[in-house]
């Protein structure tokens, strides 16, 4: 990697990784494989990120302890761990192009159905949804750390308190990125290239997470599911962009 490409794909990469995990939920996150995939290859983008994001998972985790939604996480684990298990036995048999195209395409579609909705009232929470989509970001996060799109397609419509909201999205994220450390390992992703590269970029983590946590104790609640469904529409675009 040159210093051209740290400066001006990894380093953001990471960043909004942290502002992301920090402050929206993992929004904003979607956007930081496929730019870090540009100054390497997309499989060493992924191994490279995996400690990146479970380090900005255990940074933030301070500030949200306690405020996420059990009822939700209840639903949404079992489902991650399905995902987990079907992308580690399918690994070598995966088209990630194709796959990252069509979490781009589910991501806009939701974004664009949302706001074709005449009624935005808060929806309840649906556990056979709840179970299919978190399965799915399992899957995807597995194979391109693309899990965001289905998890904010499952809580988004219930339009919780923005801080039970990222909460409950940043302890998923961390158990489930905890669970695929092992399958990973397993499947040789961690040499040592990829894990000195985690390490350098690893210090950018925490300047990301605190400057997610200084703008969304900032963003009044109407602004924060706007910024949310933003983010939720780049990533679709990026990951499109990408896989074409």
């Amino acid at each position: 990697m040159t210093l051209a490409d740290l400066l001006l794909f990894a380093i953001p990469a990471v960043f909004l990784t942290g502002l992301s995990k920090g402050g929206f939920g993992g929004a904003l996150g979607g956007i930081a494989v496929p730019l870090l995939a540009l100054a390497t290859s997309p499989m060493q983008a992924v191994a490279v990120m995996l400690p990146i994001l479970c380090l900005a998972d255990v940074v933030g985790l301070k500030a949200y302890w306690g405020k996420w939604d059990i009822a939700n996480l209840r639903v949404m684990l079992p489902g991650a761990l399905i995902g987990i298990v079907i992308g580690s036995l399918t690994f070598e048999l995966l088209n990630e192009k194709l796959i990252g195209l069509l979490i781009g395409l589910i991501a806009i579609a939701f974004v664009l159905l949302g706001l074709l909705r005449s009624d935005p009232a808060p929806r309840p929470l649906r556990p056979g949804r709840g179970l299919a989509l978190s399965s799915v970001a399992g899957f995807t996060s597995f194979v391109a750390h693309a899990g965001g799109p289905p998890v904010m397609m499952h809580l988004l419509p219930q339009q919780l308190d923005k801080l039970r909201y990222v909460a409950t999205i940043n302890l998923f994220f961390l158990l489930t990125n905890a669970m695929k450390l092992i399958p990973y390992t397993w499947l040789g992703q961690f040499s040592r290239e990829n894990l000195l590269l985690s390490l350098m970029l690893a210090p950018i983590v925490p300047l990301g997470v605190w400057t997610g946590l200084w703008l969304q104790s900032r963003i009044n609640h109407t602004w924060f599911y706007r910024i949310a469904r933003l983010g939720m529409l780049l990533a679709g675009l990026q990951l499109i962009w990408k896989n074409l």
